[in-house]
């Protein structure tokens, strides 16, 4: 009887990596570029493999050494004491146990002759590496090369290449000559931008949307520009602008846009819950490109105040449809409509508002919006909701927005500004006046790998040249809820004027956070708020109160989840403790 065994093949049951006299940096880096470490770590087990691994490693670690300034290094790799270079490909293996990697330095290498060019008008060699004395680096050699192509291209030379070098390893003196060479090619102008890839957008939509000055000079934040331009629109699940591998005869250079349309619809739905305002759902129905211009059409709606302790049920359905591209490459237009039923702790009301609107894009971090606006709101207020009311404005909202945060979901450095002025005529029962707002935000990361997080936010508001009872309900303020102040009550605090109480006309918060991560996914907050509300924009009855607490954050690949607890600090508007859960940072 004859009887077979098949065993796993055993291998690699050990890893060394040493590069003798060499800095610890040089050692770690070739750690981190080997290939036989990645394999490790993979738990890769096949002999063969670990054969094929071991004859590439070679190559991959001589282009760390030259990264590093050493060109003349001895690299070792042995499988089981046999240097894995001397073994036939065709006689693998049958095992492999002990894995060495052993690599001599040699000295490291400075640069002699250190010449690049000619280099575009007005341009040196980028940084101080590549001169001669300095350690010789490839990846300094690339990276000063790629520099002079860039300046060339910047101002028109789109055809830029490094075409001829001459390089010089001296061993004995451990010196390194190079002399590379760039053909700048002509001066060329943008030509046509040929759309290719979309199956539901018009081609002159894309073009307009792209925006590309054809005409102008060639320049590669142009093209930049208007691949974003493409892809904020949310149109397209891919955007990749090449340039044509030919000039055309009159010296303009064709710009092909090679895109992927996303699937033109989109659902959506969220949740949040805050202890006295209950729970609050909302769902979205999104069309990104609804007349094949790129057009988004949303309709959104959210039922709000479920389970609330203080209020009722509000009700809110909206209409948003908007036209990239429209008067200039960074303009879109914008219509609205929305219905909505509140009932909150000092009112209720029912509002219907349309609007048509202007919103730029200034600057990557610059954006604002214009628009005109009509609102019609049916409240009734004051001692059991007996005083009834009805508001019509016409109003010319302006806002502006200036964000240099780092992450808007998870924000760790920068700031972020946002305001706005809107001018309103009354129509019915309202008197005319101006709304104003600003909200700054600030973010300062320290500690080591930057861990603690310190931010900080103030609001102001205030209603200009209007009685306080003749204000429509919706421009007036009030503090408390996740949005102002963390341990009151949502809109608990606001004035009483006349034996009626409302929203005032003066507004102004203060939070602070220190936010501190526990894990890679675990961070905890501590927070404190605080809340001004005034009768009038300058002054009248007024009164504030505070609130503090600790939160808890899991971040997700959608930004963190968050929890807060928040308690009553100041006021009599407080109720105890006070529960917030959603996603994001509260601000």
């Amino acid at each position: 009887m004859l009887c077979v065994g098949l065993m796993p093949a055993q291998a690699m049951d050990s890893l060394t990596i040493t590069v003798p006299d060499a800095p610890e940096a040089v050692t770690e880096a070739v750690r981190g570029a080997s290939l036989l470490a990645a394999a490790e770590r993979d738990g890769l087990r096949d002999p063969l493999e670990i054969f094929s691994v071991a004859r590439a490693e070679y190559g991959r670690l001589i282009g760390v050494m030259y990264a590093r300034g050493y060109y003349s290094p001895v690299i070792s790799v042995r499988l089981d004491g046999r240097e894995a270079a001397d073994m036939s490909p065709l006689s693998p293996p049958p095992s492999v146990s002990a894995v060495t990697v052993q690599i001599t330095p040699g000295p490291v290498f400075t640069f002699g002759q250190a010449d690049i060019g000619p280099l575009a008008p007005g341009t040196t060699p980028a940084g101080n590496e590549f001169v001669s004395g300095a350690p010789a680096r490839s990846t300094v050699v690339r990276d000063a090369a790629q520099a002079a192509v860039s300046d060339w291209r910047d101002i028109g030379h789109a055809k830029a290449e490094p075409t001829g070098q001459d390089i010089t390893a001296d061993h004995a003196r451990a010196r390194l000559d190079v002399d590379v060479r760039i053909t700048p090619g002509p001066r060329l102008n943008f030509g046509a931008l040929i759309p290719d890839g979309q199956e539901r957008t018009r081609p002159a939509r894309i073009v307009e949307i792209a925006g590309l000055p054809s005409g102008a000079v060639f320049a590669p934040a142009d093209l930049d520009r208007a691949a974003e331009r493409l892809r904020r629109t949310g149109t397209f699940a891919s955007v990749a602008l090449r340039e044509a591998e030919t000039p055309n005869p009159d010296g303009s250079l064709d710009i092909n846009a090679t895109l992927v349309e996303a699937q033109p619809r989109r659902i959506g739905a969220g949740a949040e819950i805050d202890s006295v305002d209950g729970v609050r759902l909302s769902a979205f129905w999104l069309h990104r490109n609804l007349l094949g211009g790129a057009e988004r059409f949303r309709v959104e709606g959210e039922v709000g105040g479920i389970g609330a302790q203080v209020g009722g049920l509000d009700y809110r359905l909206g209409l948003d449809f908007s036209r990239p591209a429209t008067f200039t490459p960074d303009t879109s237009l914008t219509f609205g409509a929305v219905l909505e039923s509140v009932d909150e702790r000092n009112y209720e009301a029912e509002r219907a508002s349309v609007q048509a609107g202007l919103s730029h894009i200034f600057s990557e971090n610059l954006t604002g919006t214009a628009g005109l606006s009509y609102q019609y709101e049916r409240a009734r207020f004051g001692p059991n909701r007996a005083t009834r009311r009805n508001f019509a404005t016409i109003a010319l909202p302006v806002t502006a927005e200036w964000d240099r945060r780092d992450d808007a979901q998870d924000p760790t450095s920068g700031f972020f500004v946002s305001g706005g002025v809107t001018p309103y005529i009354g129509l019915q029962g309202t008197d005319s006046g101006v709304q104003t707002k600003l909200d700054a935000r600030s973010y300062v990361a320290f500690g080591a790998d930057q861990r603690f997080v310190l931010a900080g936010r103030a609001q102001i508001g205030a209603v200009f040249g209007a009685d306080l009872a003749a204000t429509p309900r919706g421009y007036l303020f009030h503090s408390g809820g996740g949005g102002t102040v963390r341990g009151q009550p949502f809109e608990s605090l606001g004035v009483t004027s006349g034996g009626v109480t409302s929203g005032g006309q003066g507004f102004a918060a203060l939070s602070a956070e220190m936010r501190a991560g526990i894990t890679e996914t675990i961070g905890v907050v501590a927070f404190a708020d605080a809340g001004y509300v005034s009768e009038n924009a300058l002054g009248g009855t007024s009164d504030w109160h505070a609130g503090a607490g600790l939160g808890l954050r899991y971040k997700t690949s959608i930004g963190p989840i968050r929890l807060d607890l928040g308690m009553p600090v100041r006021g009599a508007t407080g109720d105890g403790l006070q529960v917030y859960i959603g996603i994001g940072q509260a601000f």
